[in-house]
């Protein structure tokens, strides 16, 4: 079985989930925009959303949140947050 990375984050601002797959180019990784809003989608809309990008959280995943500076080495600089989950393919192989 496959396991990969998801990862939600604020993209123009839109919150997106997009799939991370090694030796893939990132424009070919498969996404999900949920719309632009400021809020947060829920996990269970994140849920539904691996399901319809065709994933499935590993047993025992977990949400992880990080926060990193927009301009790196500048502590003036906004905040983003980036979530991560592992993931595999809902059918067990490779998407």
């Amino acid at each position: 079985m496959s396991e990969h990375t998801a990862q939600l984050s604020v993209r123009t601002g839109s919150w997106c989930l997009y799939v991370a797959l090694m030796g893939v180019p990132v424009s070919q990784w498969p996404e999900y925009d949920f719309g632009p809003g400021p809020v947060v989608p829920t996990p269970a809309e994140r849920s539904r959303a691996l399901t319809e990008l065709g994933f499935a959280f590993t047993d025992g995943a977990e949400w992880e949140w990080t926060e990193y500076s927009e301009t790196p080495d500048d502590d003036t600089s906004p905040v983003r947050l980036l979530a991560s989950i592992g993931v595999c393919s809902r059918d067990g192989g490779a998407p």
